[in-house]
């Protein structure tokens, strides 16, 4: 079994704390101290929220401000458009952006939430059939309908 730990930089560990329980996740404490906080999506997915400091301490390359910049982009799925709609919602009451309007491809639904040091998030919901189907497959099944 593979499990995913993406570290995002923070410059409020405890902020970052709160957003994302906000949102649904929960935290280990087992992984969490001062400069990190373990960030539980669910069994296989998880998020560090790391002190700018001891960020910096993971690479020998120059780090970037998450506000100005983009290092990496990642998408969570959700289970319904509802869904996504709702930790958007969420996301925003806690502290957080949406910096972009929500996308509708007709395959799937996603909407853009940046967390308040600027880490961005993607929560996607895509139909299961296109899943299975592919989108292009799906896309025409749809319109013949």
């Amino acid at each position: 079994m593979t499990h995913i730990f993406v570290n995002i930089p923070t410059s409020d560990l405890e902020r970052s704390k709160a957003f994302y329980t906000a949102l649904g996740a929960t935290l280990n404490p087992t992984f969490t101290d001062d400069n990190a906080a373990c960030i539980v999506w669910d069994e296989n997915v998880y998020f560090m929220a790391v002190t700018n400091e001891y960020f910096a301490t993971f690479t020998d390359k120059k780090t970037v401000d998450p506000r100005t910049h983009a290092q990496v982009l990642i998408a969570l799925s959700r289970q319904s458009r509802a869904a996504v709609d709702e930790i958007i919602a969420a996301g925003v009451a806690a502290g957080g952006s949406e910096p972009t309007e929500a996308k509708d491809y007709g395959f799937m639904y996603s909407r853009d939430l940046d967390d308040p040091d600027g880490n961005g998030v993607e929560f996607f919901f895509m139909e299961p059939q296109a899943v299975e189907q592919g989108p292009d497959a799906y896309l025409a099944e749809q319109a013949n309908a």
